[in-house]
């Protein structure tokens, strides 16, 4: 396949680097050159990605803000032929697919299918990018059409890039699940870290504390606006941790042993129970 990635950061460089080793010929852009240069470089890209290159590609990868889709893709797919596949990377779908629609409208000779790779690192930009970022990794598939028949296709194609799992589903219950599963571990996490305590770990500290503050590093430019675009999911999601948290926190406070056994029974039954499903 012919691929053009817009945007050149952890997720595109990355998706460049593996496409390429399988043999895709991939052409890139971003909106700082010297990322673009370095994509070159380090062969995250075989070629900037022109006008005239637009004409050929097959598969159209928006991997940068979900705020910034419409206006980054609006012009490109002005130039790609009937058929080829404009997808994304983005961890919001509702305002991905909102700007699909808009140019589905105007451009229906094309097809429209969100994606969003559930693989990423603390650490982001092109420096940290890696051909194994997604080994073994879910992709989750959210096509404008629910009976898109490019689907499957597209869905081979992760696959043989060495995807685990292919998930489709649509763009509420993405954003839904996504606030729970990744959201959300990012503010328990980052406001974790905040203690007085935090300072004095070493020493101290083993698995858990390293489990549980690994996602505390973060680029707080990109997940406040994806966290606000999605903040009716995640604020529902975060009222109801609050709530546990209160349970556990009057245990302590009433000295109510039989109380708090009872509350981490239940969490420990409830992810014993997930996870035999899960396997």
């Amino acid at each position: 396949m012919v691929i053009g990635i817009i945007g050149l950061g952890l997720m595109g460089a990355s998706a460049g680097k593996l496409m390429i080793s399988k043999g895709h010929t991939v052409y890139g852009v971003d909106h700082d050159k010297a990322v673009q240069s370095k994509a070159l470089r380090i062969k995250a890209i075989d070629g900037i990605l022109t006008v005239q290159i637009l004409k050929e590609i097959d598969l159209l990868i928006y991997a940068a803000y979900p705020r910034d889709f419409l206006a980054s893709t609006r012009d490109c797919v002005l130039y790609m032929k009937d058929g080829a596949i404009v997808t994304d990377f983005c961890g919001d779908k509702r305002i991905v697919l909102e700007g699909m629609r808009k140019l589905e409208k105007r451009y229906p000779n094309l097809v429209y299918i969100g994606a969003h790779p559930m693989a990423g690192k603390e650490y982001s930009g092109i420096e940290h990018s890696s051909a194994r970022l997604f080994d073994g990794a879910s992709i989750i598939l959210v096509p404008l059409l629910p009976d898109c028949a490019a689907v499957s296709k597209l869905k081979d194609f992760y696959l043989s890039l060495g995807f685990g799992d292919v998930v489709v589903t649509d763009a509420d219950n993405h954003d839904g699940m996504i606030a729970f599963t990744s959201q959300l571990c990012h503010i328990v996490s980052n406001a974790y870290i905040k203690s007085d305590s935090a300072i004095r770990h070493a020493g101290y500290s083993a698995g858990s504390y390293k489990d549980l503050t690994r996602v505390a590093r973060l680029s707080a430019d990109m997940w406040a606006p994806l966290m606000i675009d999605n903040r009716d999911k995640l604020s529902g999601e975060l009222e109801n941790l609050i709530n546990n948290l209160n349970d556990y926190l009057s245990a302590l406070k009433t000295a109510d042993e039989q109380k708090l056994n009872k509350l981490l029974k239940d969490g420990n039954d409830r992810k014993v129970s997930i996870d035999s499903k899960v396997k």
